[in-house]
């Protein structure tokens, strides 16, 4: 008869291993002898093997005590259902480590490959890091409710970043990104905006938007502009004055209302 620690070494496992099997009820423990010790034969040291070895085939703990007295069929079915549990969590792991090596590479966090790759044109063409970083943080709270969109949206930034006159309007915003609200280059970046926004009123007259962003969503992105930069709240005021109210989705309005 075999002590608990002589078990574990026949099983190839710890003491604390076998105890644990005890308190899941998957090892039947004996009553201890009359000095005190819990004895165990050669039945228990197969039963031990036999739950080792199934849970290093990665069979649940919950599981096993079913498997060690199914039936030949009803144990092949269960393995080929923890095989198909397993294969699944493995390519759940395979993305992660995908994801993990795109972090690594330096790719941004919480976002599509189509956005990580707009980002870097940005930097290629020496967009200011504080105006990237507020593109990233917007294209996060985007990709968050509107991933499937997200393609179509930069198919549209990459056309507007290669087009000179509205690069040049980004870069001067990034430029003021640290202005006070009384800066006195304020007017005039208003007025290239509204330079902007009438030539692109004309052009898409009556064109729908294909990928309509919600209300709510144009409210959370239009706090973030303005969170980020100072003169936000005097710039969206001077266009508002001039006609044009909002900002993700600016709109043409009554300057007298």
């Amino acid at each position: 008869m075999l002590t608990i620690s002589q078990l574990a070494s026949y099983a190839g496992v710890t003491v604390r291993a076998v105890r644990h099997y005890h308190a899941k009820g998957l090892l039947s423990e004996p009553a201890r002898d009359h000095s005190g010790y819990r004895r165990y034969g050669a039945s228990a040291v197969v039963e031990l093997i036999r739950i080792r070895t199934l849970a290093d085939a990665g069979v649940p703990l919950s599981r096993v005590r079913e498997l060690l007295s199914a039936s030949d069929e009803a144990f092949a079915a269960a393995l080929e259902d923890i095989d198909r549990r397993l294969r699944a969590e493995m390519r759940e792991r395979q993305r992660h480590r995908e994801r993990i090596a795109r972090l690594a590479a330096g790719d941004s966090l919480a976002l599509p490959p189509e956005v990580v790759a707009y980002l870097n044109r940005m930097h290629e063409l020496g967009f200011p890091e504080r105006l990237i970083e507020v593109e990233r943080d917007s294209w996060i709270l985007i990709a968050a409710r509107m991933q499937d969109e997200v393609p179509a949206f930069m198919t549209l930034k990459h056309a507007q970043i290669e087009d000179e006159t509205l690069r040049r309007l980004y870069l001067d915003i990034g430029d003021l990104a640290e202005c006070a609200p009384d800066d006195p280059r304020l007017p005039s970046l208003a007025d290239r905006v509204e330079a902007f926004l009438e030539a692109a009123a004309d052009e898409y007259a009556g064109v729908e938007e294909e990928q309509p962003i919600s209300d709510d969503l144009v409210a959370l992105l239009d706090a973030a502009f303005v969170e980020a930069f100072p003169c936000a709240p005097r710039l969206l005021a001077i266009l508002e004055e001039r006609g044009w109210t909002g900002w993700t989705n600016i709109e043409r309005i009554d300057p007298a209302v």
